[in-house]
């Protein structure tokens, strides 16, 4: 028998739960902003280490430099259906472009160079060797003695790391370092995009992507050729375009903008540790113990890496700016500041 049978009327049942205690979800910027910036360099390492182990495997079906401009390809065709950021590139001045054409120059001809040094040495080695201009970025920013002794234990850890047979494969290791050179060049140019306030952020990164397909064309877009009449190969190149060019671009951009350039520069000290992992778990490249304890040395100058402090200079309040035709006021003494002696009563 139902509660209407037994009242004779319709009994209207309602929640006492206050419309106040049902918060609704926080925006997707507030989501964003409360990830911690380490949280996402630590993902772009990963996925910069994930993506290349696929293009390696890509390499048995597709030119090295045709898996290039699969990668830059698709990235681009992402970000102008995501971003459209045209418009906003024609509004900014000329140093403003200047900066995005060149950001796209770089990542055509670095990730050209990157994939022909992983072509000839392992994917840890040239990761280690990736990271000696970061290094450099590094020192010349850590003011205070444990960030340079951070750096030191870190650099430490990439020497143990670059365990490469020089003699034997010199192309391979001229291009790793020709790929070092130009990623540290991207850190600071990627870095002055995060932080501009036209066409910053992401928007910045898609048209610089646009203008990186540009470039990696005449380079690459032959060696692609293939792959259009292969399904397999031009959805194995978008999957590394999105796991190489997307997803730890955009994290770069979201720890950029809210660390110091020589902090995230550090932080890049992951790749080698990233990349002997995914080598090990994707490529069957095994590390031996000295490439251990060089992955263990990263990691604790990571560890040890503390960001400079950033807080403002103090703004004077109203009470002490200085009147209209007067003088300055003064502030009261505070214990950190201390005023003039005051006088001894009897």
């Amino acid at each position: 028998m139902s509660i209407s049978a037994v009242l004779g009327k319709t009994v209207s049942i309602r929640s006492e739960v206050p419309s106040s205690a049902v918060s609704p979800p926080a925006p997707l910027g507030a989501r964003v902003a409360a990830v911690p910036p380490p949280a996402y360099s630590v993902g772009s390492a990963v996925f910069l280490s994930v993506g290349p182990s696929s293009a390696v495997l890509l390499f048995m079906r597709v030119d090295v430099l045709g898996v290039a401009w699969l990668r830059i390809a698709s990235a681009a065709l992402i970000f102008a259906i995501w971003r459209r950021p045209w418009r906003k590139f024609l509004a900014l001045d000329r140093n403003g472009q200047t900066l995005i054409v060149a950001l796209g120059a770089v990542f055509a001809v670095m990730n050209a160079c990157f994939y022909i040094s992983i072509d000839r040495l392992p994917l840890a080695t040239v990761a280690a060797i990736e990271f000696i201009g970061p290094i450099a970025l590094a020192l010349i920013g850590a003011r205070i003695g444990r960030n340079v002794a951070a750096v030191v234990v870190a650099a430490v850890g990439v020497y143990l790391l670059t365990q490469v047979h020089f003699v034997g494969e010199p192309v391979g290791v001229a291009f790793a370092f020709a790929n070092m050179l130009l990623f540290t060049a991207y850190i600071v140019l990627a870095h002055r995009v995060a932080r501009r306030a036209a066409m910053g952020g992401v928007d910045g990164l898609a048209a610089a992507m646009i203008f990186g397909f540009l470039f990696v064309s005449p380079i690459g877009l032959s060696g692609a050729a293939h792959a259009f009449t292969d399904p397999i190969a031009l959805a194995a190149g978008l999957g590394v375009g999105i796991s190489s060019s997307v997803i730890p671009y955009v994290f770069d951009q979201l720890a950029m903008v809210r660390l110091p350039r020589a902090t995230y520069a550090l932080f890049v000290a992951l790749l080698p540790a990233t990349a002997t992992v995914i080598g090990v778990m994707v490529l069957r490249q095994v590390p031996s113990p000295v490439e251990l304890a060089g992955i263990a040395l990263v990691m604790v100058g990571v560890g040890l890496h503390r960001p400079q402090s950033t807080e403002p200079a103090r703004v004077p309040t109203a009470s002490e700016r200085a009147p209209v035709g007067g003088s300055p006021r003064r502030r009261p003494p505070t214990a950190d500041a201390p005023g003039p002696p005051l006088k001894e009563t009897a």
